[in-house]
C-alpha cells in the first residue's frame, strides 16, 4: 500500500509510465494521472493567443478558478524580437536559449554581418580604446588578441567566432532593417515592420517582448556646417568610411577631436605624401595608456603581444586568468577618478599634464591649446596611442579657429583663411541617447521621441514607462566612466532575461515600469552626478545640457550589484483575462517529473550550497557578494 495518500499506486511504486508519445512526451500518461488524482477540478490544457482552452467535463470549482494543466515552470510559448546583432544582441542570442524554454527568438540586423559598430566602423586606426581583454565576454576569453588595444577587424572576428561557437547565427536575420515598432494593447504584442534589404520587400512580424540592442554608436551625426554639401572633393564620415579611397599624396581635412579623430589622425599622418589640416576646437585630455603597469611587467614591445605571450595565455589557464584579473581590477580600482576633488583625481591631472607635455615636446605650444579647463574624465578619456606624436609632425596643421563655412575646394575658418583640401573626414560621432531612427510607439500610441522630448529617461537604463514589454541594452544612463562595458552589457542582459522569464512563467500580458520609479531613478542619477567630474564645464556626449544622460550613476561593480536582483514591485502588470494571479502554480507538478529528469536533483553537488562550519557567516562567496535571489 502506498505511504503517500491520494497518489495512484502504480505511480507511487513505478513513477509516471515511461512510454512516450510520437512527440516524445508523456502527455497521455499525465492526463490520465491528473484525471485520477484531480477528478473535481476543471483544467486548462494549453495557452492560446486569446487565453486558455478548458478541457474537462466537470464544472469549475466554487471559486470559479480554472486549473491550468501545466507544470509549475509553466514554459508557455513566448516570442522575443531583438533589434541589433552587436555585442548586446549576440549576448541575448546566447542567454535566451540557454535560460528559457519554449521561447522563439529572432535577431534582426540591417548590416550584412554581425558586430554592430565594429562592423560599421572601418576607418584606419579603428581600435578598442580600453584593454582588449576587458572588452570581451567574461565567459569567452580570447587569448589571441594581438594588441593591448586590438583593431576593429579583430574585434569583429571575435564576435563572428562567438556567434559560431554558440550557434547564435540560427536566430540572426541579416540585411533586415526595422522600419517601425508598435505596441498593440489589445493583443499584448509588439508589431514590427521589417524590410528585407535583399528583396526590397517589407513584412510584419510580432512578439511578446521587444529588446532594443542597437547600441548608441550607429546613428551618424554629420557636422552642421554651411556649405558642407557644396564640397567637390571626397567627403566621408568615420562611421561610413570609403575603403576604396586612396589617401596617399592627398590634402586631408579632419574635423573632430573625439575618440575616432584621435585614432584616425595618426593613421593618416603616416601615409606617404599626406598633408593634414586638423580642425580641433574642443580641448581634451589624452591619458597615458591604460594598463601601462601591466605592459611594463610583461615587458611588452609597445602595445603588441608577442607570440610567446599569446602562447602562454592559450596554454596556461592560470596565468591567463591572473592576467585578466589584473586588467579588470585595474579598471575597477580607479572609480575615485570620477569624483571631484579626490586625491586620485588631482594626481591624475598632474600625471596627464606631465605625460602630454612630454609627448608634445617638439611643439610645446600645442599643450596650451589642448589642455582643458575641466577635470580629467569630464569627456571620455582616450589614451590615443600616436595621436599627440602625430600632431607635432611637419605634415600636420593644428587648426583651432572655428569653421565658418565650406567651399567646393576647401574649408574656411574664422580668421578668413581658406584651407585647400582634397578630402574631408568628419569624425563627428553619433547621435547618442536619441530614440531609434524608426518610429516606436507605446501605450495609447505615444511616440518614443515625444516621450523623450525633454530628456531620454529610463529605469535602471533598461526600461522606460509607457512602453510595455520593451527593454533596452545600452539605453539612457547605461555607459560607464571606468571599468568594463561588456560586464555592464552582461548584467543588463541577465536582468532582461529574468524579466522575460517572469513574463513567460506568470502569464503576464504586459509588464511596464512605473512612471514614479523612472522619476525616482532620474532624481537619484541627478543627485549622484552633482559631485562627479561629469558635471564639470565640458562638452560631452554623456550630457544633455546640465544633465548626464549617457552614464550609469555609479561604478561598474555598483551596476552589477544593482541589477542582480530585480525589484518586481517597480513594475505594473497586466494579466489579460486571467483573474487568479496564482494560476502560474499550474497543476501541482514539476517539469522534472513530467520529463523524467533527476527527481532528487537538489542533492547534486552543483545545486548544493554547503554552509561554512563552524561559522556560516564566514562563507567567502557571500563576503564578496551578499546573498540575493
Amino acid at each position: 500500500m502506498s505511504a503517500i495518500p491520494n497518489i495512484p499506486e502504480p505511480v507511487h511504486e513505478n513513477g509516471i509510465n515511461h512510454k512516450t508519445t510520437q512527440n516524445g512526451t508523456r502527455e497521455q500518461d499525465l492526463d490520465q494521472l491528473l484525471d485520477d488524482a484531480l477528478p473535481k477540478a476543471k483544467r486548462i490544457d494549453s495557452p492560446t493567443q486569446a487565453g486558455f482552452t478548458a478541457t474537462s467535463a466537470n464544472d469549475t470549482t466554487a471559486s470559479g478558478f480554472v486549473l491550468h494543466n501545466t507544470v509549475v515552470e509553466n514554459q508557455r510559448p513566448i516570442k522575443v524580437i531583438v533589434v541589433g546583432a552587436g555585442y548586446s544582441g549576440i549576448y541575448h542570442g546566447i542567454r535566451i536559449p540557454e535560460r528559457l524554454r519554449n521561447a522563439e527568438l529572432v535577431i534582426y540586423d540591417k548590416n550584412a554581418g554581425v558586430g554592430g559598430t565594429w562592423y560599421e566602423n572601418r576607418y584606419p586606426g579603428c581600435a578598442c580604446d580600453i584593454p582588449s581583454h576587458s572588452y570581451q565576454y567574461s565567459f569567452n576569453p580570447n587569448p589571441n588578441w594581438s594588441s593591448m588595444y586590438s583593431p576593429a577587424s579583430e574585434i569583429q572576428a571575435y564576435l563572428e567566432s562567438t556567434v559560431k561557437k554558440y550557434s547564435v547565427d540560427r536566430f540572426i536575420k541579416l540585411r533586415h532593417e526595422i522600419k517601425s515598432c508598435r505596441w498593440d494593447a489589445q493583443a499584448s504584442r509588439w508589431f514590427v515592420m521589417v524590410e528585407d534589404l535583399e528583396t526590397e520587400t517589407e513584412f510584419e512580424d510580432s512578439s511578446d517582448v521587444l529588446i532594443m540592442a542597437r547600441g548608441g554608436l550607429n546613428h551618424i551625426a554629420w557636422p552642421q556646417i554651411d556649405g558642407l554639401g557644396s564640397f567637390k572633393g571626397e567627403i566621408m564620415h568615420s562611421a561610413a568610411w570609403n575603403q576604396d579611397y586612396d589617401f596617399t599624396n592627398k590634402r586631408i581635412g579632419v574635423i573632430g577631436s573625439g575618440s575616432s579623430a584621435i585614432q584616425i589622425i595618426p593613421s593618416l599622418q603616416r601615409l606617404s605624401g599626406t598633408k593634414l589640416s586638423c580642425f580641433i576646437r574642443s580641448r581634451t585630455w589624452i591619458s597615458p595608456p591604460f594598463g601601462q603597469a601591466i605592459q611594463d611587467e610583461l615587458k611588452m614591445d609597445g602595445f603588441i603581444f608577442s607570440d610567446a605571450q599569446k602562447e602562454i595565455f592559450a596554454n596556461d589557464p592560470e596565468a591567463f586568468f591572473k592576467f585578466r584579473m589584473k586588467i579588470e581590477e585595474g579598471g575597477n580600482e580607479i572609480h575615485d577618478l570620477t569624483m571631484m576633488g579626490t586625491e586620485m583625481q588631482k594626481g591624475a591631472q598632474a600625471h596627464f599634464e606631465e605625460n602630454m607635455k612630454k609627448r608634445l615636446a617638439k611643439k610645446p605650444e600645442l599643450f596650451d591649446w589642448l589642455k582643458p579647463d575641466f577635470a580629467p574624465g569630464c569627456r571620455r578619456l582616450t589614451p590615443g596611442p600616436g595621436f599627440l606624436e602625430a600632431l607635432v609632425e611637419e605634415n600636420v596643421e593644428f587648426v583651432r579657429d572655428r569653421i565658418t563655412h565650406i567651399q567646393p575646394t576647401g574649408v574656411v575658418t574664422e580668421d578668413g583663411k581658406h584651407h585647400e583640401i582634397d578630402v574631408l573626414v568628419c569624425a563627428t560621432g553619433f547621435h547618442t541617447g536619441a530614440p531609434p531612427p524608426f518610429p516606436v510607439t507605446g501605450i495609447d500610441g505615444i511616440a518614443l521621441p515625444d516621450h523623450w522630448e525633454q530628456r531620454a529617461t529610463s529605469y535602471l537604463s533598461l526600461a522606460t514607462d509607457k512602453f510595455p514589454n520593451l527593454f533596452m541594452m545600452l539605453g539612457p544612463n547605461s555607459a560607464i566612466g571606468t571599468g568594463s562595458l561588456t560586464m555592464m552589457i552582461e548584467s543588463v542582459g541577465d536582468y532582461i532575461v529574468k524579466c522575460v522569464r517572469k513574463i513567460q512563467k506568470e502569464n503576464i500580458a504586459a509588464m511596464t515600469v512605473k512612471s514614479a520609479r523612472v522619476r525616482d531613478f532620474l532624481a537619484y542619477s541627478d543627485e549622484y552626478f552633482k559631485n562627479t567630474v561629469f558635471m564639470d564645464e565640458c562638452k560631452s556626449w554623456y550630457r544633455k545640457g546640465n544633465t548626464v544622460t549617457g552614464l550609469w550613476p555609479g561604478s561598474t561593480l555598483h551596476c552589477i550589484e544593482a541589477l542582480r536582483s530585480p525589484r518586481w514591485e517597480d513594475y505594473d502588470y497586466g494579466y489579460g483575462e486571467e483573474e487568479n494571479q496564482m494560476a502560474w502554480l499550474g497543476n501541482g507538478w514539476s517539469t522534472n517529473q513530467l520529463e523524467g529528469r533527476d527527481l532528487a536533483f537538489y542533492l547534486l553537488p552543483r545545486f548544493q550550497q554547503i554552509p561554512t562550519a563552524p561559522l556560516p557567516e564566514e562563507n567567502a562567496d557571500f563576503k564578496i557578494r551578499a546573498f540575493s535571489q
